[in-house]
């Protein structure tokens, strides 16, 4: 009877998705433009940001305000800017000599997933991406979010209206369970989905075409080549944004031993503190409290101020400490802070030479974070494009603060967007960033071309087979 309930509820969600659906989906690029325009300059209006900043602090109690002002600020100008001259409607590509037309068409509804982490931001880029591609689109927030999700969806739904737009083009559950969620996951066309690792793994289990994305745990790796001063600055601003919220956060450090302690200096510099080996077995003891049965996070540590986690784990520290440091030395399931951390704690390692700081990457990443992103502060060129071929992530970030470029940057080149594909390494079908594309259909139309048959001396005349 209950599953009856839930799924009759959101099925009236879904339905009003589709009448909404159906209405854009004959919209003009004008008009499909104009709305996408109205919802960008709408929700990044300073006193919409600073409202939802808030919200979002005080519901889910993650991260930080600043973060959350900056990340919103950035995110909705930087989406707009790359889609706003895009084309959406009708024949948006064609290639004349292969006699090919590429007519853009909508998904229809899309089910998108938000996170306790991006409840103000992720909203609004999924409607700007969903919109401009003429889908509809059903929220599912995460219950420590829900109410900063219907508040951003409120407002978007609100802007729709002044321009003569069907509200429930944006439709967010106010029911909350994982129920629900399955549920949205099966009725509508498309799942983009945003969140942790169960949710991801639901979403691709669905029935519905999905795009997901992998486990963070970024790597970042220094070589004796490095600008030391600058690689701990990049380091302090990527592990604490948002307090370390963001799947693309620094969660270990691996130095070549030529240079350790320098680097380990430049670190503590920039507000690191390193704990000794007592200060380590508890700072552990808070972060994974039912390790060694399990790798599961104290939900009160994660994105949470430096603070919270020294008094979680009984230690002291300098004042002015940004985030903590723990020397590691192996990978797995016996060494947890090898894994991802969502918390201002930073594992440091040593390598013997990049031979050496390859192999502690890749094994980190088999067991967390496979696919996800790493980086190398470097001047080398080729140890920079050694550790690029050599290391199974997707994005490798070059003298960058990690979490800054990888949803997209101004002064990097990656696209802006909240969702990160992460490939077949962490279990997803893309590996790239997730964006306008992913949110439409595509029609090829072919004409008829002029046969250009290869001789077989032109198409096999130059091997040299045994």
């Amino acid at each position: 009877m209950e599953n009856e309930k839930t799924a009759l509820y959101v099925k009236d969600l879904v339905d009003r998705a589709r009448k909404a659906q159906a209405v854009i989906n004959d919209y003009t690029q004008e008009q499909v433009d104009e709305l996408v325009g109205a919802i960008a300059y709408g929700m990044s209006r300073p006193e919409v940001v600073h409202e939802l900043a808030e919200l979002a602090l005080n519901e889910t109690k993650l991260g930080d305000y600043d973060s959350k002002v900056g990340k919103v600020n950035k995110k909705v100008r930087g989406v707009y800017h790359e889609i706003k001259n895009v084309k959406t409607v009708g024949v948006v590509d064609e290639n004349p000599a292969k006699g090919m037309r590429k007519i853009a068409k909508p998904v229809g509804v899309i089910g998108a997933l938000i996170p306790s982490t991006q409840p103000e931001m992720l909203p609004i880029t999924k409607a700007l991406f969903g919109i401009k591609a003429r889908n509809a689109l059903v929220f599912c927030p995460h219950p420590r979010g829900k109410v900063t999700t219907i508040r951003t969806t409120e407002l978007m739904r609100d802007i729709l209206a002044k321009y003569n737009a069907p509200q429930d083009l944006l439709v967010c559950c106010d029911q909350v369970s994982i129920a629900v969620t399955d549920e949205v996951m099966k009725q509508t066309d498309l799942v983009i989905a945003t969140g942790g690792a169960g949710m991801v793994k639901a979403a691709y289990s669905s029935g519905t075409p999905a795009f997901g994305v992998g486990a963070g745990n970024a790597i970042l790796l220094c070589d004796d080549t490095a600008d030391l001063k600058a690689s701990a600055k990049n380091t302090m601003i990527s592990k604490t944004g948002d307090l370390a919220a963001g799947c693309s956060c620094d969660n270990s450090i691996i130095i070549f031993e030529n240079v350790y302690d320098a680097m380990i200096a430049e670190l503590k510099n920039v507000g690191g503190y390193l704990c000794n080996a007592e200060e380590k077995a508890k700072v552990q003891k808070a972060l994974f409290p039912n390790w060694p049965a399990d790798h599961v996070l104290n939900r009160d540590i994660v994105a949470s101020p430096i603070e919270n986690i020294t008094k979680l784990a009984e230690i002291n520290v300098p004042e002015g400490t940004k985030f903590l440091m723990v020397e590691e030395t192996g990978s797995g399931h016996d060494h947890p802070f090898s894994g991802e951390k969502m918390s201002l704690v930073l594992a440091v390692y040593k390598c013997k030479d990049l031979d050496d700081g390859i192999r502690i990457l890749n094994a980190c990443h088999a067991y967390s974070g496979a696919g996800h992103s790493c980086g190398i502060y470097s001047k080398n060129d080729e140890n920079i494009l050694k550790f690029a071929l050599a290391t199974k992530t997707t994005r490798v970030n070059v003298n960058m603060p990690n979490s800054v470029v990888n949803t997209g940057d101004w002064g990097a080149g990656h696209p802006m967007t909240g969702s990160l594909g992460c490939g077949t390494w962490g279990g997803n079908i893309v590996s790239e960033n997730i964006v306008l594309k992913h949110y439409m259909n595509n029609t090829w139309l072919s004409m008829p071309i002029t046969p250009v048959i290869p001789t077989d001396e032109e198409l096999f005349g130059d091997l040299k087979l045994k």
